[in-house]
């Protein structure tokens, strides 16, 4: 709890230094914040069943020389993960959680359009500030682990953004893991033959969020051609 509280006053302090100083300056200022929908692929589960947040500040510096390229670099606090829950049979449930949190700071290349419409792709680095992993019942004996979880996560992200009013983009992104995370044998008893096999694991994650740019240039309406019938 200590860890998190102190990187959202961290991150808190960044965003506020980062509006004051770009506020003159050709860079822009953003925060964001929203959800990221998550799965471990390798766990033996499927379905992005863990949510978590995604916020933290941004700045974005435009190519000089081109009105429709900019680079992005973020420091988010991105919490990642896996859920799930399920029954054996009439009498037997199971529960299975992975928290991850953390610090991530993800660089992208953005193509922007007619200033509404946005893409990018690029890549991030992930830092584990904290982890708890939950389990029962036959997930006690499910894993055998392998190798410790990474404190270390490379991803490559893939990132649309819609502008929606004034200099609010709504924004939705994929991310995955380049670099196993942890690799686990997994003994699952209801398997026949029964057959331990060995996964690597990786992070697998949507993330739908809004972005508020502070110092982005406002829409101009173009005014309507003369009639000259």
């Amino acid at each position: 709890m200590l860890k998190r509280s102190l990187l959202f006053l961290t991150l808190l302090f960044a965003g506020t230094i980062i509006t004051e100083q770009v506020k003159a300056q050709r860079m822009l200022g953003a925060v964001s914040v929203g959800m990221n929908l998550t799965q471990v692929d390798g766990d033996a589960f499927y379905g992005f069943k863990k949510f978590g947040l995604n916020v933290g500040p941004m700045i974005i510096i435009p190519f000089s020389k081109s009105k429709n390229w900019s680079v992005s670099m973020e420091l988010l606090y991105s919490q990642k993960g896996s859920y799930h829950k399920g029954a054996t049979d009439s009498t037997t449930s199971y529960t299975y959680s992975l928290v991850q949190d953390y610090a991530e700071i993800p660089v992208l290349v953005h193509y922007t359009d007619k200033k509404l419409i946005s893409a990018g792709v690029g890549f991030s680095y992930g830092r584990l500030i904290n982890y708890k992993e939950t389990k029962n019942n036959f997930f006690d004996t499910l894993y055998t682990y392998k190798t410790p979880l990474s404190y270390n996560d490379f991803s490559v992200i893939a990132d649309l953004q819609i502008r929606i009013w004034s200099k609010l983009w709504a924004n939705v992104r994929y991310q995955y893991t380049m670099k196993s995370n942890r690799e686990v044998v997994i003994d699952n008893p209801f398997y026949y033959p029964r057959k331990p096999f060995t996964r690597n694991q990786y992070n697998n994650v949507i993330t739908v969020r809004v972005t508020w740019v502070f110092n982005q240039e406002k829409i101009t309406r173009q005014p309507p051609k003369p009639n000259n019938d």
